[in-house]
């Protein structure tokens, strides 16, 4: 027996440069099935659910869908709310009263825990639902997949932007420390590693909140590339924590800035960088030493967009529609590496994803603990999709001196 109704997606969290494409993924391929009355999107994310406000997708051009596909950050807006079981019991009397019969909510695992609750609702109310997480975040932090849409192409900027500090670097040298998002997981600030081509490049140096960040080892590490190179590259995460488990950031400030949840501010200051710049100034005497935070670009920047990341991210959103209106069923969306390099999407239950965190694979973390592994380069390569450009050095022999022999 068909199911019929309106179906309604939603975008959580943090934008990626590709999350467009999985809403218009979604839209395009529901709006195939007859049983489907209406295709709405929900503005800012489950607070649009709550407040009813709705777009009607079922009336948006192909054409201008395809354009919104290619373009970055969350074309529905997103929300920060993080809902808790009442608030999940409202998100469920919206979508019962307007007759919707499928739930696609895109975001990280939050959102997957979101729609665990929702469907649950709507089981305890006999009510005949269908609802997808369909995976997005740029920290690749989603247990079971082997990739998150959204990653490669943040991926592909990092890596991007560290070739180019590395020729900034060469030409006039110092220590320079990028900071990097990621709070538990440790992906992003690794993908970093591609810009690593010649024997000096950087980064020399790679953090990451799977390991403990120790200062006086950092200091040391610092020290030792730099007396070798005469300059040094440093990519950290903003999650990186000591031995007690404390935000370095927090251990090294006095004060700290939380976000609604209660947790630590870590991204949109420079407070993380700027500390570490200040200790290698002045525990280990070098003068050029600078510090950036990647921040917001590492997520939509649209001249580093995968086109491997825009492919899977579409993927999995017309396979939501497929799970859930073909084949009657609920779950989490997740990709599976098949091959060098293919893949394969299968739905696992939302209680499997809700609300857990994958982190880096002890064999993608070097011995010292402050860099990567080949085997991880081997990961991320096809991920950052075709045309990913290095950089060249001259190599033509030296001119012999006259005057300074």
């Amino acid at each position: 027996m068909e199911l019929k109704g309106k179906v309604v997606i939603a975008q959580g969290g943090g934008p990626t440069a590709v999350i467009n494409q999985s809403l218009v993924g979604a839209v395009l391929e529901s709006r195939k099935f007859p049983q489907i009355t209406r295709v709405y999107g929900a503005i800012n994310g489950v607070e649009g659910i709550i407040n009813e406000e709705f777009m009607d997708l079922s009336q948006e051009t192909t054409h201008n869908l395809e354009q919104v596909g290619l373009t970055p950050a969350s074309a529905l807006l997103s929300t920060r709310v993080k809902p808790d079981a009442q608030y999940c019991k409202e998100i469920f009397s919206v979508l019962k009263a307007h007759d919707v019969r499928y739930f696609f909510y895109i975001g990280g695992n939050d959102s997957a825990d979101t729609v665990r609750i929702v469907n649950e609702n709507a089981k305890k109310s006999d009510y005949d639902f269908r609802a997808i997480h369909i995976p997005k975040t740029i920290d690749n932090d989603l247990v079971l997949n082997d990739h998150t849409p959204g990653y490669g192409s943040a991926a592909r900027y990092v890596a991007q932007s560290f070739i180019g500090l590395n020729l900034d670097n060469r030409a006039l040298p110092g220590v320079y420390i990028g900071v990097i998002m990621g709070r538990h997981a440790g992906f992003l600030t690794a993908s970093s590693s591609m810009a690593q081509k010649y024997p000096d490049d950087g980064p020399h140096l790679i953090y990451l909140p799977e390991r403990t960040f120790n200062v006086d080892k950092f200091l040391k590490d610092v020290h030792t590339v730099y007396q070798k190179y005469g300059k040094c590259i440093v990519a950290v995460s903003e999650g990186i924590v000591d031995e007690n488990g404390q935000s370095i950031v927090a251990s090294l400030s006095d004060s700290v800035e939380k976000d609604a949840h209660g947790n630590i501010q870590l991204s949109g200051t420079g407070a993380l960088g700027d500390m570490l710049s200040k200790l290698v100034k002045e525990k280990l005497n070098i003068s050029r030493v600078r510090s950036d935070t990647l921040g917001y670009p590492q997520r939509n920047f649209i001249g580093s967009i995968s086109d491997i990341d825009q492919h899977e991210a579409r993927e999995v959103g017309e396979k939501a529609a497929q799970f859930a209106i073909w084949h009657k069923i609920d779950g989490s969306i997740i990709i599976e590496r098949t091959g060098f390099y293919s893949v394969d999407y299968k739905l696992v239950p939302l209680e499997h994803v809700a609300g857990k965190t994958k982190i880096m694979p002890n064999e993608f973390i070097n011995a010292d603990e402050n860099n990567v592994t080949d085997a991880f380069k081997f990961y991320l390569r096809p991920l950052l999709g075709s045309g990913f450009a290095t950089a060249h050095r001259l190599r033509a022999p030296m001119a012999p001196k006259i005057l300074k022999l």
